[in-house]
């Protein structure tokens, strides 16, 4: 026989208290413990014991994966998608999500139908986007539901070749009493619809939702029960978008995938570096740097402005750039380098939108501000990059060969690297430093 429970649960980080509190004990968030109840049922369950085998003895696992239609997301993914491979896919609202899945929906290579579940839009709205993107087929089937055991009942009556879930946060199950987009409905309806696509074998995408600060909203949990989560960026009144996976069981993490937004919906940008740098004027506080979080490199120009203070208090102002970071590398600049900027606005951008948080853009990001602040141009054909420390020192990175041969491929003559780094040009100068000044020294 079941019984009621009450509990109240915090809606940033998930923490269960059975006394409602003000202030989450976990995040520290003010006012997100919220009421939830929950039927639980005893049940004694024989369940048969279990032998733990040999890892020689288990045969490696062959599949074939199924393509999206999109090159640049088969290789995120690792080659395409695998069955009964849940992908999370979470972006700002408008940026391009549900455009995204449909195109998906009507170039997937299996042939088979796809079920599109939608608990944020009606029929008709999803018809006319299918319309203007050119994804209107008999074999994508709309089911626009939020109640989460039909959702389940109709995947298995279709037998669909892909599911899409847009989004987590709308759908709800009945046999829960909390509110939908709640912690615990989103936990369980995870859940449940992994492991549904997992035994029958179908690939499925799932929307979430994101917070003011950008996070996946909803509980942690949900991104360890997912196989893959990418981050969807970009700005909204941008043409560019960016696909960047954070977490692959089937593939490497840090990959990158730029797609144009059009008036027919998404085109993938086979070669993101010359989209990024197409548009460079040759200025001071300007150079191009390598950068990558994945296997795939991509040339982003980097620009800094130093300009007399109109206030008292100088600006430091960045876009696609981490605040504090600038503020490390202007320290390290005046003490090291001689670049003094305590009376100066300083500035810098990653052109195209772009946002940067490896630590190897250290060094771009200070030779521009230096460039900037004493009017000289950077050579064209020159690309920089290195880690920067609190003494001067420019560290190595990680793909230092991939990141010049991006540059090679690109006509650039030219890469200041850290020195230490065990690097083969392949017809590029490559100039190894081990401080800031020396750094400025050579390029300026």
């Amino acid at each position: 026989m079941g019984r009621e429970s009450r509990r109240y649960v915090c809606q940033s980080c998930g923490y269960s208290s059975v006394k409602w509190m003000g202030r989450c004990p976990s995040c520290g968030e003010w006012n997100t413990l919220l009421e939830e109840r929950e039927r639980s049922y005893l049940k004694v369950l024989k369940t048969p014991p279990v032998r733990a085998v040999p890892l020689d003895s288990i045969p490696e696992e062959s599949f074939t994966r199924i393509s999206t239609g999109f090159e640049n997301l088969d290789g995120v993914l690792g080659g395409g998608l695998v069955p009964g491979q849940v992908v999370l896919i979470a972006g700002e609202p408008g940026i391009g999500k549900s455009t995204l899945l449909l195109q998906v929906s009507r170039r997937l290579r299996s042939g088979g139908k796809v079920l599109y579940v939608s608990g944020e839009e009606s029929s008709s709205q999803i018809a006319m986007r299918a319309k203007r993107v050119g994804a209107v087929e008999g074999r994508i089937l709309i089911l626009t539901e939020t109640v989460f055991e039909r959702i389940l009942s109709a995947v298995r009556e279709t037998g669909p070749s892909l599911v899409v879930l847009d989004s987590i946060q709308t759908v709800y199950s009945e046999e829960l009493e909390s509110s939908a987009g709640s912690v615990s409905q989103v936990r369980e309806c995870a859940f449940r619809l992994s492991e549904l696509c997992k035994e029958m074998g179908i690939p499925c995408f799932i929307v979430g939702q994101v917070t003011k600060e950008g996070a996946i909203a909803g509980p942690k949990v949900l991104e360890h029960l997912v196989d893959t989560v990418l981050h969807f960026e970009g700005e909204r009144f941008n043409f560019y978008r960016v696909i960047k996976v954070s977490k692959n069981r089937f593939g490497q993490a840090g990959e990158v995938a730029v797609f144009r937004m059009t008036d027919r919906g998404l085109e993938e940008v086979l070669e993101p570096s010359a989209f990024f740098i197409e548009q460079r004027v040759r200025s001071p506080g300007s150079v191009i740097f390598p950068y990558t979080e994945g296997t795939k490199p991509i040339l982003l120009e980097v620009q800094g402005l130093v300009v007399q203070a109109l206030y008292t208090t100088p600006q430091r102002k960045t876009q696609g750039y981490d605040t504090g970071r600038l503020s490390l590398i202007l320290a390290v600049l005046e003490k090291e380098a001689g670049i003094f900027t305590r009376d100066s606005d300083v500035f810098v951008n990653i052109a195209g939108g772009m946002a940067v948080r490896e630590p190897a853009c250290d060094l771009a990001v200070a030779v521009a501000i230096a460039s900037s602040k004493r009017e000289r141009i950077i050579p064209e054909d020159t690309v920089v990059f290195g880690e920067l420390g609190l003494a001067g020192e420019v560290r190595a990175v990680h793909f230092g060969e991939l990141r010049i041969e991006e540059a090679r491929k690109f006509g650039f003559k030219r890469a200041l690297v850290p020195r230490g780094q065990e690097l083969e040009g392949n017809g590029i100068e490559v100039i190894g430093v081990s401080s800031i000044s020396e750094a400025i020294d050579l390029i300026l």
